[in-house]
């Protein structure tokens, strides 16, 4: 929490209402935003006011909104606030699922919808705000977001080029343009009688920082909510956002700091993890969970994605094996117990709380050793989507700045989807019912990782369900691993859009089929 220094002092600004700092906001100005799922970091508050202008007056409209993370509880707050039709007319997202509302937008083509990484918008947020000419960086190559393959464009009305590729001494960049930000909405947890804001008390930093300075270097506003208003001065050390980048301040107080509950010192990291407590004892997702923590090493730093790759962490605490890696999640936490489901991003106990776009700076530098992540599709050539599903918009989030930046990846999750009904019975899988929808397809909907580019940079690459496990080779996808009970021509290569290469498949080790421990 913050450490205020000696003796009161007055006050140099003061706070306005929420409505009150909106209503300047003009129609067609771009707002970046800061936040993260599970209400982190979220300028409720704000985003609330802005909507209730437009629907009272009509105005703002044609807004453009750009925001790195998902924002929203996927029902109406967050950017749900901000999908009415009119009122936005582009969005400039890392991801879309936290708002339901606003892709509904997208599948009805209201919107000139984008979906970019999310560190890579982060990162521009931070060019912008220092001037220079875009981000250049190979983060999306040979995904969707490179322009070769859509540019990251989502609906008909999204035809701006907004990403171009370069060449560089003779190697392939992408470059993130830059535009033209207009107001920054941010949010901290208290801010001094200077005007100075900290993020002490939060769940994480984010990029707040960074959104700040890109308003602040094209003449635009900040507007910051906060939950307190403090008589003394904030530790400087502890100072996130200055006050010479703030204009307006929203006093907040009944502000949580997550949807889960108004404060929690393990998560602003007040205080130390209590205790490790397993929530999800699904057999199968921890059999996949197993597997997968068998590829991380001793001495790795890891980072873990949502869902099943979530367990990894519950996985290696059964092993007893946490204190042996360093966990590392794009919001800008090292270690701690991250959260998974809705709270997602968030920590318990994190020894280390910066910025998002600093943790990026820091993948793209090689901090990673190795990543569990999900997949919903993989094809022939080990490229995986997880940004568009059933042809609907959900965006990549961190996935392609972790994956691409990532020596090893880990791809966890079912054979097959919707409908799945399987089994441990003595230690063999039984299949009482297949899932209706196969995930190894012949042609993903979306490259959001591009097996092709891994083999070229020789980055390794295992896909982990609970009846098989393929390792990404030169010449394709290898089974290399079938479940105990798993008959590969009944159970496996029916369910597959194309056939992989089968040598000596060996069984998975039998200790990943034991019952799991209710506590870890």
């Amino acid at each position: 929490m913050t450490h205020p220094g000696p003796g009161a002092a007055a006050r140099r600004w003061t706070p306005t209402t929420a409505t009150r700092a909106v209503s300047g906001i003009a129609p067609g100005s771009t707002i970046a935003l800061t936040g993260s799922g599970g209400g982190i970091l979220e300028p409720d508050t704000v985003l609330k006011a802005l909507e209730e202008c437009f629907l009272a007056t009509g105005s703002p409209r044609d807004l453009t909104i750009v925001h790195a993370l998902g924002i929203g509880d996927r029902v109406r707050r967050g950017t749900n606030h901000l999908a009415h039709k009119g009122m936005i007319k582009r969005v400039i997202g890392g991801h879309w699922t936290w708002s339901p509302t606003m892709i509904e937008l997208v599948r009805n083509d209201e919107i000139e919808a984008y979906a970019w990484p999310g560190g890579a918008i982060s990162q521009l947020l931070r060019e912008i705000g220092a001037r220079r000419p875009g981000l250049v960086t190979a983060t999306g190559l040979d995904t969707f977001v490179d322009p070769r393959h859509g540019g990251g464009k989502f609906t008909p009305s999204a035809t701006e080029d907004l990403v171009e590729l370069l060449a560089l001494d003779g190697r392939e960049y992408l470059r993130y343009k830059p535009f033209p930000v207009d107001v920054a909405i941010v949010r901290g947890d208290s801010i001094d009688p200077s005007g100075n804001v900290t993020c002490s008390g939060e769940a994480a930093q984010l990029d707040a920082l960074a959104v700040a300075q890109a308003a602040k270097a094209c003449g635009g506003r900040v507007i910051v909510q906060v939950k307190n208003l403090l008589d003394r001065p904030i530790d400087p050390r502890l100072v996130h956002i200055p006050a010479v980048l703030v204009d307006d301040v929203v006093h907040a107080p009944a502000q949580w700091q997550t949807y889960a509950g108004e404060f929690d010192p393990e998560l602003s990291g007040d205080a130390a993890n209590a205790g490790f407590d397993a929530t999800d004892h699904d057999p199968i997702r921890m059999l996949i969970a197993r597997r997968a923590a068998a590829e991380v090493r001793d001495g790795d730093v890891l980072n873990v994605g949502f869902g099943v790759s979530a367990l990894v962490v519950d996985a290696l605490a059964e092993q007893d094996r946490l204190d042996d890696v360093t966990l590392a999640i794009e919001q800008g936490l090292i270690d701690g117990i991250p959260v998974s489901g809705d709270l997602f991003g968030a920590a318990r106990g994190p020894k280390v709380v910066h910025s998002s776009t600093t943790q990026f700076d820091l993948f793209s530098g090689g901090l990673l050793d190795v990543s569990c992540l999900g997949m919903a599709e993989v094809d022939v050539t080990g490229a995986v989507n997880v940004s568009k599903i059933g042809g609907g918009i959900v965006g990549p989030g961190g996935f392609i700045d972790i994956s691409q930046n990532s020596p090893r990846v880990v791809f966890c999750g079912t054979f097959t989807a919707r409908g799945l009904d399987i089994e441990i019975v003595g230690g063999e899988l039984v299949i009482r019912r297949e899932g209706s929808v196969p995930k190894f397809v012949d042609r993903v909907d979306q490259v959001t990782y591009s097996g092709a580019l891994a083999v070229r940079e020789g980055r390794e690459a295992v896909y982990v369900t609970e009846r098989a496990v393929f390792v990404l080779t030169r010449d394709g996808l290898e089974l290399t691993e079938v479940a105990p009970g798993i008959d590969i021509d009944r159970d496996i290569l029916p369910h597959m859009g194309f056939r992989p290469i089968i040598k000596n498949p060996r069984l998975m080790d039998a200790g990943l089929f034991a019952p799991v421990a209710v506590h870890i």
